[in-house]
């Protein structure tokens, strides 16, 4: 994985943005009926190692269809917060040099894990703590669910994108 290089947005990067939240919606719908396993993360891991900050306007554009799509409420506000979130993590780990599998793993499955505490912090704010902590605590088992999916996913996918990723790379594509 190079550094990727610093210049202003382009054509190119509005129809990458747009070909990643295309895979983003088509792999959501497609995994759909698993609670809780998804390839969203890894995707946004991939993405972000490979295509660096930019990935941010994906993971804006995701959210805005995922709330036209599923329609606007109290929970909307999390997917402008938690993919970022995730994001700047992966750019905070590629720039400490961090590109193994197992670390990519383990990062996925421990967001996988936190995801459900970070998706109640609006129940904080609406509800307040005692609220917060029950919705967070009674999803526990779906984020145990969660943490697993996103830690097999990582492992098993991580090698062949990132192989696939530098071809693309490599012939000027991405």
């Amino acid at each position: 994985m190079t550094a990727e290089p610093s210049r202003g947005w382009q054509a190119r990067d509005l129809a990458i943005t747009g070909a990643m939240v295309a895979l983003l919606e088509i792999s959501k719908r497609a995994l759909d009926m698993l609670p809780n396993i998804e390839l969203i993360t890894f995707l946004f891991i991939m993405f972000t190692l490979y295509y660096g900050k930019k990935t941010l306007a994906a993971a804006l554009a995701f959210a805005t269809f995922e709330c036209v799509y599923f329609g606007f409420g109290p929970w909307t506000v999390t997917y402008y917060y938690v993919w970022p979130v995730l994001i700047l993590l992966v750019l905070v780990s590629k720039k400490r040099g961090r590109t193994g599998v197992w670390y990519y793993a383990l990062l996925s499955g421990f967001y996988g894990l936190f995801f459900g505490y970070l998706c109640s912090l609006y129940t904080l704010v609406l509800s307040g703590p005692k609220v917060q902590f029950a919705w967070w605590v009674a999803g526990i088992p779906y984020d145990i669910t969660h943490c697993i999916g996103n830690l097999v996913i990582c492992l098993v996918l991580f090698r062949p994108f990132s192989a696939l990723f530098g071809r693309l790379r490599s012939q000027g594509l991405l």
